[in-house]
């Protein structure tokens, strides 16, 4: 299926490639600079680039572009979800999914990407499942491995790997059990000039950090799980009792992980907790104009709001402005016009 990987930094070189079947040479990765430079942004580069002989389906992580090149036609979300598995392997291991964090480990970086595709078909992706076979890098491990000359690759097959729950290790053990849900929401609104909200979406998540010992079986319930829409679940989830009893059951993967991802369309169940209210105007036959913005918090929502930060983009044809601010800071940048 994948042939071949191309990890590429914004200023366009390849710093890491690996290939599973015959060796793909890098002139392949043109298509995919030429579509770059018709993008007017990295974001807006398109997931895939149909070439004579190959296709490129790529993902944008981190200011690195994740590049796979594929000669047979496949699903291409299946492709992009296996190279964000590939950017949150890096993340998990590293601490950060960077082209300095990826270069400094690069042995390790090699022997993961061989573990989670076999011959270019993805076989093991779970984290709990890889850091078995490969152990995270640590200074004291380093420095074994160099003197003794052995390799972070364990000799055996981990249970889990054979099991129907590859996503846990086996013989998880803690001392003290503890389990961390995280609701993590963004909020998606469009208010008019009077501060009247025109349009409303919450985009919200639930993470998990899960330090249980031996197999553990949880259960999840929400007060009104009717409001959520296109749910997207980790593997763990016991889908048929969601359809069922709207009730999150699962057997959780160990350590830190996405559960759910949830969208609420109800506009008027989204409470929005400040008010914006925005003036523009310009001047008659100048090239100049006066914008207001009023923010503050609403005092009905009983929680104090903090950490307000407020980017506002300029059109391009702006050159300069004058900034002035009842509270805070502010910066202007002529060059991302924010």
């Amino acid at each position: 299926m994948i042939h071949s990987l191309f990890l590429i930094n914004c200023s366009g070189d390849i710093f890491l490639e690996k290939h599973w079947k015959s060796v793909v040479g890098q002139s392949v990765c043109d298509y995919f600079f030429e579509a770059q430079e018709r993008a007017a942004d990295v974001e807006n580069v398109p997931p895939v680039i149909p070439t004579p002989h190959h296709y490129l389906i790529s993902i944008y992580r981190d200011k690195i572009f994740f590049v796979s090149v594929i000669q047979t036609e496949v699903p291409p979300l299946f492709v992009i979800e296996f190279l964000h598995r590939v950017a949150d392997t890096f993340q998990d291991y590293f601490g950060e999914c960077s082209e300095t964090a990826i270069k400094d480990n690069v042995v390790i970086v090699y022997e993961l990407l061989e573990e989670m595709l076999d011959n270019g078909f993805p076989l093991a992706t779970e984290s709990n499942i890889l850091k078995e076979l490969i152990k995270p890098p640590t200074i004291l491990r380093s420095v074994v491995n160099s003197i003794t000359g052995s390799s972070n690759v364990g000799d055996t097959l981990p249970t889990g790997q054979l099991s129907n729950i590859p996503w846990r290790r086996a013989g998880v053990k803690y001392t003290n059990n503890e389990a961390y849900f995280d609701v993590i929401e963004e909020i998606d609104a469009i208010i008019d000039k009077s501060g009247s909200t025109v349009f409303a979406e919450i985009q919200g998540v639930i993470d998990a950090c899960i330090k249980l010992s031996g197999m553990p079986d949880l259960s999840l319930s929400f007060m009104n799980p009717r409001l959520l829409d296109d749910v997207s679940f980790h593997p763990c989830i016991r889908f048929k009792r969601w359809e069922s009893e709207r009730v999150l059951s699962f057997i959780p993967p160990d350590g830190n992980f996405r559960l759910i991802s949830y969208r609420v369309s109800s506009q008027n169940l989204v409470a929005i907790p400040v008010y914006v209210k925005h003036a523009i105007s310009f001047k008659e036959n100048s090239s100049t104009g006066r914008f207001d913005v009023t923010i503050g918090p609403k005092q009905n929502m009983g929680k104090t709001v903090e950490g307000v930060i407020m980017t506002v983009h300029m059109p391009k044809a702006v050159l300069n402005m004058n900034l002035t601010a009842s509270q805070g800071n502010y910066t202007f940048d002529p060059v991302t016009k924010d």
